[in-house]
């Protein structure tokens, strides 16, 4: 239970990072909705995503693996389409989002005991 609250703020404060500094995605500055967001952000990767994965194996393996920053951009936009508290306005700012997100994240799993933050 611990380790899926944690992972649940470090969404919420990796999202919040990316809209904060990338142009074209959009966070409500409130708390509950930014949970809200993070919430729906990991259902969607823990649920989709795997799913999305497997249905695109042949991009994976012709661009060793690159094509997964595009299905992270494409969960970031799912996540946009699902809550009205976030929206992200294209295919780019979601790549950069994505990367922002995953960036953060990565920062966080390096100071969070037991890899928490992944």
């Amino acid at each position: 239970m611990q380790t899926i609250v944690i992972r649940l703020f470090v969404n919420a404060v990796a999202l919040w990072v990316a809209a904060r500094l990338v142009g074209g995605i959009e966070l409500r500055e409130e708390f509950w909705p930014v949970l809200l967001v993070a919430a729906v952000f990991g259902v969607v990767n823990a649920l989709i995503k795997p799913f999305v994965l497997l249905l695109s194996l042949p991009f994976l393996i012709l661009t060793l693996g690159l094509f997964t920053i595009v299905v992270n951009a494409l969960m970031l936009m799912l996540t946009g389409a699902l809550v009205g508290a976030f929206s992200v306005d294209g295919f780019w700012p979601a790549l950069w989002g994505s990367l922002l997100i995953s960036i953060v994240s990565f920062l966080f799993s390096m100071v969070l005991p037991d890899g928490s933050a992944s």
